[in-house]
């Protein structure tokens, strides 16, 4: 297909399905089965983005590599590793394309470098390039400056140099720069494109960024050779395991929720968010994954970061931070059009004002796997968990926005069950001398919500736990209540049917009553499905559906926040923490509780 005609394309706009991330620690770039990368914020995930063609196909900006005729492409990482290579077959030859953010020998480079490698395999092909900063979501305007030390472009503060070699570059444009050339069996050729944002621009030798590229590879290799998983399911397992890793933002230790903003829950648009942020709930979610895997650097980077955020800002926990430890600014509506131009496009997130009370639970379950896999408290650490856990016992009472940040606050069951979370773990914490005082009150108040809960939540007539009392709503995140211990018996079994019967489909289910009607499938509620059947007994059949569930990612083992149950096509962000952090998390559960 010609260059006009791009892979799964519509009115510029890729399927997302189609896209691969790759990361450096601090940014992630996601590319096209075309070979354009449609996203990339400079210098951080969380930045401004001048390449968001994602977003805004006119105007968002781009970084194109193809062949010049129509073309094939077949993709997948490097073993073990966030680089990506596409194989390029045109009828006169093929080309294989290695694409990485460049990594130091000490670890990320103190600016962001995109790397494309491009290998003549066969024949001769023609190749075009070019490097479109767009407007910074409609808000600037991108220029190229002549220096003296060659063309660099300009938009918003961020300073983009491109070098490389065999790379053909044409004379710089006003907006843009580009080039062409052919490649042939065993030639090399390379573009890089670097990246800094009101700091000084560095020019790298392209010679080194080749280099840069094995040993981008070597880096990822190392860390994956840290990782220990031998259990069901190992490569999807491990290709999640780097997929969240693209998510670690390695400044500050913190993990973000997803690497985008704004792509839609449906595929008809709406319900529009931006997850470039770290929430207590997705946080947690990783920390007992790399826990688990023995990943010490980045736990430990990640506890310390939360545990000093919440400090700083609580006793009271905020649902989401930013990157570096602030509770973040209203959300600002911009004038970029949206995927398919199903806007808007958000920066920020409304659930910043809401009142959630599951994050009380998120907190302590992952400071109970943290101390159970041989980490000791500090003091101030372990007063700060004592003053979070007293304010649970007060706070559960309350009506909250509940786990799916609805915009009616009610008495949601599993808000209620995530109190009863952190209370079981302050109570078992204190028992290890963990945390400081009298547990007497958290154990009183623990056994007051689990009998609540009994009396108030659960339904005869739908013989289920249902989405608050008085309501005959299901919610499928009560299944996350079968792993916490609170119930493994007939209750949540019958739970996990009547979610089956009227939020499933096929092997994904919606996340609550109604929502057939209103957006995709959630991925992670599949998961915690599988999870919960594992939990009552039903092994054979947690089996069966996880078997199913790691079929659903793309073709490169990525996998979005959201799934159309008919299409199977992605929508929300992603790569979605959350997606895959509950692939992990129930490939674990189902391997520990069978063995």
């Amino acid at each position: 297909m010609d260059r006009a005609g791009a892979l799964d394309r519509q009115n510029g706009y890729a399927d997302l399905r189609g896209y691969a991330g790759i990361g450096d620690g601090r940014t992630v770039a996601l590319i096209a089965r075309d070979g354009d990368v449609d996203w990339l914020p400079i210098p951080a995930l969380d930045s401004v983005p001048v390449f968001a063609a994602l977003l805004d196909a006119e105007d968002g900006g781009r970084i194109r590599l193809s062949p010049v005729e129509p073309f094939t492409t077949t993709r997948a990482y490097v073993s073990g590793t966030n680089v990506l290579q596409t194989t390029f077959e045109t009828a006169s030859g093929v080309v294989l394309v290695t694409d990485a953010l460049v990594t130091g020998v000490a670890g990320r480079l103190p600016w962001t470098e995109l790397a494309r490698r491009i290998d003549g395999v066969r024949g001769t092909v023609a190749m075009t390039w070019s490097v479109e900063p767009g407007r910074a979501l409609r808000t600037a305007m991108p220029w190229v400056d002549r220096t003296v030390h060659g063309p660099v472009i300009r938009v918003d503060g961020v300073m983009l140099s491109v070098t490389g070699f065999e790379h053909g570059p044409n004379e710089p444009g006003t907006h843009s720069l580009d080039g062409a050339f052919t490649t042939s069996q065993g030639s090399r050729h390379l573009f890089a494109v670097s990246g800094t944002s009101r700091e000084p621009v560095h020019p790298p030798n392209p010679r080194n960024v080749d280099r840069g590229i094995d040993r981008t590879v070597e880096n990822w290799r190392a860390w994956s050779r840290e990782f220990s998983w031998e259990g069901p399911w190992s490569d999807a397992v491990e290709r999640s395991a780097l997929a969240l890793k693209l998510l670690i933002h390695s400044p500050t230790g913190a993990i973000a929720a997803a690497a985008t903003t704004s792509l839609p829950e449906t595929i008809n648009g709406g319900k529009n968010w931006d997850y470039r942020f770290a929430w207590v709930r997705d946080v947690a979610y990783t920390l007992q994954a790399m826990i688990r895997f023995g990943l010490r650097e980045e736990s430990q980077a990640a506890v310390s970061w939360m545990l000093t955020t919440i400090r700083k800002h609580g006793p009271e926990l905020e649902i989401f931070y930013t990157l570096d430890g602030r509770i973040p600014d209203d959300i600002v509506h911009t004038q970029a059009p949206g995927w398919r131009e199903l806007g808007p496009v958000v920066c920020g997130n409304d659930a910043k004002h809401q009142l959630q009370l599951g994050p009380y639970g998120d907190l302590f379950d992952v400071m109970r796997s943290y101390v159970d896999a041989g980490n000791i408290l500090d003091a101030e650490t372990g007063r700060s968990l004592a003053a979070v856990a007293d304010q649970a016992c007060d706070d559960w009472q309350k009506p909250d926005s509940g786990i799916w940040e609805l915009e009616e606050a009610r008495h949601y069951t599993t808000s209620k069950l995530g109190c009863w979370q952190a209370l079981s773990s302050a109570v078992h914490l204190a028992g290890l001398g963990q945390i400081p005082g009298d547990p007497a009150r958290w154990e009183a108040e623990r056994d007051r919500i689990a009998e609540w809960v009994n009396e108030n939540c659960w339904s005869e007539d739908r013989q289920a736990y249902t989405m608050y009392p008085g309501s005959d709503e299901l919610d499928a995140s009560i299944l996350l209540h079968a792993p916490s211990g609170f119930d493994r018996g007939e209750r949540m079994s019958l739970t996990i049917d009547a979610i089956t019967a009227e939020l499933g489909s096929g092997p994904l289910v919606y996340r609550y009553s109604g929502m057939r009607e209103e957006e995709a499938t959630f991925v992670a509620c599949a998961f915690w499905r599988a999870g919960a059947l594992a939990c009552v007994g039903r092994m054979d059949e947690a089996k069966s559906l996880m078997d199913e569930l790691v079929e659903l990612s793309n073709d490169v083992g990525m996998y979005s926040e959201m799934i159309e149950s008919g299409t199977l096509d992605f929508a929300g962000n992603l790569p979605q923490g959350l997606s895959h952090l509950s692939l992990i998390y129930t490939a674990i559960l189902i391997s520990e509780l069978d063995a």
